[in-house]
């Protein structure tokens, strides 16, 4: 295991992990989970440099770097937040600091602290956009490329009285 995890895992999310790297989707991509946390908080990803994953030049693909990253940060936060809350995908961007020539690994943490600023935010702003973003790491942690991810966070009462007013919108024109 790359990195030290912050919490503990359990057989469900083990499960989960598994499902995950079998589900085609996300299968294609290369990337594999290596460790969730029990509460989604700490997700691990693995990305080998094989057949799949390499480029025209034999390096890492950019684009199987990107894809093996992008649904993390959403996950985690569905499932970290709970029904009461929206939370949607807009926009991601990749920025290589160098090739790719090895199996990398990236650590996804939501801290409690930032799970809480969420939440208050939510309170106050209904809606809002967040950055986050993570770095491809090898084993003794070189950054080969930081993955940056903007989502769109909502309570979902606010967000489906949202969508009811665009629908009586769309009627009326």
């Amino acid at each position: 295991m790359m990195f030290v995890p912050k919490k503990p895992t359990s057989f469900k999310m083990r499960l989960f992990a598994l499902a995950m790297n079998l589900f085609p989707t996300y299968r294609r991509t290369g990337g594999r989970a290596t460790f969730i946390a029990a509460d989604f908080s700490d997700v691990h990803i693995r990305l080998k440099l094989g057949w799949g994953t390499r480029n025209y030049v034999g390096t890492m693909f950019g684009g199987s770097m990107a894809s093996a990253a992008d649904p993390i940060y959403m996950i985690q936060l569905m499932r970290m937040l709970g029904s009461d809350y929206v939370v949607w995908d807009k926009s991601a961007n990749i920025r290589f600091r160098r090739p790719g020539d090895r199996t990398l690994y990236i650590r996804f943490l939501i801290t409690d602290e930032l799970l809480q600023r969420i939440k208050t935010r939510i309170l106050t702003e209904q809606e809002f956009d967040i950055e986050l973003s993570a770095d491809w790491v090898d084993k003794e942690g070189t950054v080969y490329a930081t993955v940056g991810k903007v989502l769109y966070i909502a309570s979902k009462a606010f967000y489906k009285e949202k969508q009811r007013n665009r629908k009586k919108i769309k009627e009326k024109s």
